[in-house]
């Protein structure tokens, strides 16, 4: 029989630090929920819990509203870090 992989249990970043609300104007709290193409990442990939994934989910979507994040990165224009203007 194959042997199967033990992985650690990942735990929410955002109940680690307490999070209560999520600020779409600051994309530094909600990097780690976005792939290098911009596209939200699930909860089995990040770790995060129900109530802060949904809460990552709707400020990702009004900071695309409001262009502070785009909806999708080019497949020609490959950036290097898409988050290096924010802190």
């Amino acid at each position: 029989m194959a042997e199967r992989r033990k992985y650690s249990k990942k735990y929410c970043k955002y109940c680690e630090q307490k999070v209560d609300f999520l600020d779409y104007k600051n994309p530094s709290k909600f990097k780690f929920s976005l792939s290098e193409r911009y596209k939200i990442m699930p909860r089995r990939l990040t770790g995060n819990c129900k109530k802060h994934q949904v809460m990552v989910e709707n400020a990702i979507k009004r900071a695309r509203a409001a262009a502070i994040i785009p909806y999708v990165a080019d497949r020609k224009k490959v950036i290097d870090n898409p988050f290096a203007d924010f802190r």
